[in-house]
């Protein structure tokens, strides 16, 4: 018994000394970042039931330099499908509707709505066009709100980009109408209806709904760009226009009390959990994607809406939750969670550093001017300003490339990696951008 006692003090100090370590490796990781402006927000980092890290990270608001903290209040943009899969799930368990029932049973006169299933709009493999991207409508119409017929006028006619089920693509669209669905089978608001199911019973009490018009000390200003040199304060998407794919607003508090939740089944039961974290294409389930960490399930979501990036990643096996929560369009949030997990499975990882930077000629800069196409709806536009080359994409502030040598760019905030290509006659014809861990092949145009 002596014995026994014995080893059980040896191994809650062996755990504390991991936890304390732990937080202590995830603070100065994520401080970081913020030193180098590529990370402004708020990080919490559990495990085991211990919460290592809840901390706030640069400003909320610039302007009046008010700082952020664990109670800042982001909205979540994506991390909102979760939640609207969870309900379908609550539902269908409550025999209100069936993942295997078809659109037209909800919207009679929805084009081919007799081969498009519930599940299908849940898994991204409906086919149905992503409203979002709608170039004038993303810039024109998003922060006026709007309404279910407008909403789903905007991609009902349009050609299914594949037959329903044999392919995956990403539709914000998908998600619209399971909120309209949600709606139209407990004739309750869809707020009002996870409000019911989730955030009442957890004391979600600083989530919600509708971002622009929150009363709250908490509140963040989101940023399209902020940097020691200047800040571009983003507008706020209505929460009419994100709706169930991604108008919720929370903190890191709230999104733990989610996971504890998912981890001890009082939302969803095992069962649930398990359809929900089946991936069907592209590893992607009900409102998650699904991977694997040191050969244990590791299922999550990123969000990105108008000055706002944000990332929930759960290793339930080991009771692990990590959510970073950006109001500055931070691209760094993929890089920042795989270190804070190689944190605490004790495996290496890199602290980011400033790069150091030289001066090219004006001569070897103007070879770069031009534009740019990294996507049909992006552009960017190199110009020779002040001695700098300076990038401008479309609808976003220009920022200065910094020289680490002839044809090798970068920024530190957001950190991007751009590498210049040639033809046969040494001219410029387009570049590599590096982000994220992605690479892009970007060609000159003009």
């Amino acid at each position: 018994m002596k014995t026994r006692f014995i080893f059980s003090i040896i191994l809650f100090v062996h755990y504390y000394s991991h936890a304390q370590d732990a937080a202590t490796k995830a603070d100065s990781l994520v401080s970081a970042y913020a030193r180098l402006y590529q990370f402004n927000g708020a990080v919490l980092v559990a495990e085991n039931g211990t919460v290592l890290l809840n901390k706030g990270y640069g400003y909320r608001n610039v302007s009046d330099k008010i700082l952020n903290t664990e109670q800042s209040i982001f909205q979540l943009g994506s991390v909102t499908k979760q939640f609207t899969a969870a309900v379908i799930l609550k539902l269908q368990a409550e025999k209100k509707l069936s993942v295997t029932d078809h659109l037209n049973k909800y919207f009679p006169d929805y084009p081919k709505g007799d081969s498009i299933t519930i599940e299908q709009l849940l898994t991204h493999t409906s086919g149905i066009y992503n409203y979002t991207n709608d170039e004038k409508f993303m810039a024109n119409e998003i922060t006026k709100a709007t309404n279910r017929e407008k909403i789903i006028a905007m991609f009902k006619d349009k050609p299914l980009d594949f037959s329903p089920g044999s392919s995956w693509s990403y539709s914000n669209s998908g998600y619209a109408l399971l909120g309209y669905i949600i709606e139209a089978v407990t004739k309750q608001p869809y707020e009002a209806v996870v409000r019911k199911y989730i955030f009442t019973p957890l004391k979600m009490t600083h989530s919600g709904f509708d971002f622009t018009h929150l009363k709250s000390n908490d509140k963040t200003t989101g940023y399209f760009k902020l940097t020691a040199r200047e800040s571009a304060p983003a507008s706020i998407v209505d929460s009419t226009v994100a709706f169930s794919a991604g108008a919720i607003y929370s903190t890191t508090g709230d999104l733990y009390l989610w996971h504890k939740a998912l981890e001890n089944y009082s939302i969803l039961t095992k069962q649930q959990q398990e359809k929900a974290f089946t991936p069907l294409k592209e590893h992607y389930g009900y409102g998650w994607f699904i991977d694997s960490t040191e050969g244990k399930r590791r299922v999550g979501h990123g969000g990105g809406i108008h000055g706002f990036v944000t990332n929930i990643s759960r290793v339930p096996a080991d009771d692990i939750c990590i959510v970073l929560l950006s109001n500055a369009s931070d691209g760094t949030l993929n890089d920042i969670t795989k270190s804070l997990f190689a944190i605490l499975y004790n495996k290496e990882y890199v602290l980011p550093k400033e790069k150091p930077h030289v001066q090219l000629r004006e001569a070897t800069l103007k070879q770069y001017e031009g534009e740019y196409e990294i996507k049909p709806e992006l552009h960017v536009v190199m110009t020779l300003k002040d001695g700098e080359l300076v990038a401008s994409p479309t609808g976003q502030p220009s920022s200065v490339m910094y020289a680490e040598k002839e044809d090798s760019f970068f920024l530190n905030e957001p950190a991007i990696q751009i590498n210049f290509t040639r033809n046969d006659k040494k001219e410029v014809d387009g570049f590599s951008l590096h982000q994220g861990g992605a690479t892009i092949p970007c060609k000159k145009i003009k």
